[in-house]
C-alpha cells in the first residue's frame, strides 16, 4: 500500500508540475506523446477505482506477478484502445484541464488504494486478486510509466528510488531471475521490459536471459 501511494502521488505531482510544452513531447510508450501518457493515467486511474469497488466471492486466480500478460511483441501504438487514448488526449485541448483531470480522478484514486483491504479479493479483466496484490502490480505499471514520461524530459524528476526497487523485484518476479547487481534498478527496469536496447557489457551481464519481455 505504501509503494503504491508514493508512486502514484510522485507520478501524478510529476505531471501536475509540467510545463505546457512538455505535453507535446514524445514519451517512452511506442506512438504517444506525453499528453497521450497522461490521457492514460486517467483511464489507469479509473480502472483502479472500478476494481477496489468490485469485490469477488472466489479466491485469487492471480497474484501480482501473474496479473501481468507477457506479450510476444512490444507494443506499436497501433491497437484500437491506444489510438483511442490518443483522440481523447487530443479532446482535451488544453494541458491544464487534463492535469485537473488526472488530479481529480487520481487522487480518489489514491484515497480508495489507502482505504482497501489489503486481504480482501477483488475483480479485473476476468481474474481475482487480493487488493493487495492488485495495488502492489501498480507499483510496476506506475513506475514504468513515469520511466515513460520522462523519457524525453531531462530536466524532470523520475520515479522515487523506493519505486524503482519494489518495480525491480516484481519485474524479477515475472522473468524468473533476478538481474545483475550491476543493473541499476532504472537499468534493470528499461531493459528488462525494452524500453532501451542494453549496452554490450550489459548483454554479457545477462548472459542470455530471456529478456526483455514486453507486458501487457
Amino acid at each position: 500500500m505504501t509503494f503504491f501511494s508514493r508512486a502514484w502521488t510522485a507520478l501524478r505531482d510529476t505531471v501536475a508540475e509540467l510545463p505546457d510544452d512538455a505535453f507535446a513531447a514524445p514519451s517512452g510508450c511506442a506512438g504517444w506523446l506525453v499528453r497521450d501518457l497522461a490521457c492514460h493515467l486517467v483511464i489507469d486511474a479509473q480502472d483502479v477505482l472500478i476494481t477496489l469497488a468490485t469485490p469477488a466471492d472466489a479466491p485469487p486466480t492471480r497474484d501480482a506477478a501473474t496479473y501481468w500478460d507477457v506479450l510476444e511483441a512490444p507494443p506499436t501504438g497501433d491497437d484500437p484502445l491506444d489510438a483511442l487514448t490518443v483522440r481523447l488526449a487530443a479532446a482535451y485541448g488544453e494541458p491544464r484541464l487534463l492535469k485537473f483531470h488526472l488530479d481529480d480522478v487520481g487522487a480518489a484514486a489514491g484515497r480508495a488504494a489507502v482505504l482497501a483491504d489489503p486481504s480482501a479479493y477483488v475483480g479485473t479483466k476476468g481474474e481475482v486478486l487480493t487488493a493487495g496484490d492488485y495495488l502492489a502490480a501498480y507499483v510496476l505499471e506506475w513506475t514504468l510509466h513515469h520511466l515513460d514520461l520522462v523519457a524525453h524530459l531531462p530536466d524532470v524528476a523520475g520515479p522515487p528510488a523506493e519505486g524503482l526497487a519494489a518495480a525491480r523485484e516484481l519485474l524479477e518476479r515475472i522473468v524468473g531471475f533476478a538481474f545483475p547487481a550491476s543493473f541499476s534498478d532504472r537499468d534493470a527496469l528499461l531493459v528488462g521490459t525494452g524500453r532501451r536496447a542494453p549496452a554490450a557489457a550489459e548483454t554479457a551481464a545477462l548472459g542470455g536471459a530471456a529478456v526483455p519481455v514486453y507486458l501487457g
